[in-house]
């Protein structure tokens, strides 16, 4: 069994004043892919931040809510989170280990932190991760545009040292072309 984490792709992320790259192509990819994980009886879940101590993301305001435009259906899974890293203190490895899921596709924001931190704590617990190269986003930083630190990381990812576990980097429409089998 495989499991889609969709991280952090909250309202208060996605505002006029926090523009984040490609956000409407990103929106399509995530939907097709979680549409496909239902249907072939694998976990979507999501992910979301929970910003109490920061003085944000309160759960259960307009901020801390999953973006309207993403698909959620009833059986999805939903972890809050407080750090950048989706396992930190959370039920997530839990129920991963649980569902007998060793193997996670990663989509979402941001990049450079809830991303990549997921995406090194995921690596050092062994699990199967795929990373969806064109399946994330960040938002533009004083000293590098946002599509630069997307390739950034990519190609970061592409070069790490593998644990028992391993790490693919892939573009959607080739994940597509070779991954649709979900079982």
């Amino acid at each position: 069994m495989k499991a889609l984490l969709i991280i952090d792709m909250q309202a208060g992320s996605f505002t006029p004043e926090t523009p984040r790259y490609d956000t409407e192509k990103l929106i399509e990819k995530i939907n097709h892919l979680s549409t496909l994980y239902r249907e072939t009886g694998n976990k979507v879940i999501f992910v979301q931040h929970d910003g109490t101590k920061e003085d944000c993301y309160f759960p259960v305001t307009p901020d801390w809510e999953i973006l309207p435009e993403l698909i959620i259906d009833p059986v999805d899974v939903f972890v809050s989170k407080t750090v950048n890293d989706s396992f930190y203190q959370t039920n997530l490895d839990s129920f991963l280990k649980t569902n007998a899921i060793s193997h996670i596709t990663i989509t979402g924001s941001a990049t450079d932190f809830c991303i990549e931190a997921t995406i090194q704590s995921a690596l050092i617990k062994d699990y199967q991760i795929t990373v969806i190269e064109d399946g994330h986003t960040t938002a533009d930083r004083p000293h590098l545009n946002a599509k630069a630190i997307i390739e950034h990381y990519n190609w970061v990812w592409q070069n790490m040292s593998p644990t028992v576990g391993s790490i693919k980097v892939i573009a959607f429409e080739d994940y597509l072309a070779t991954e649709n089998n979900l079982i």
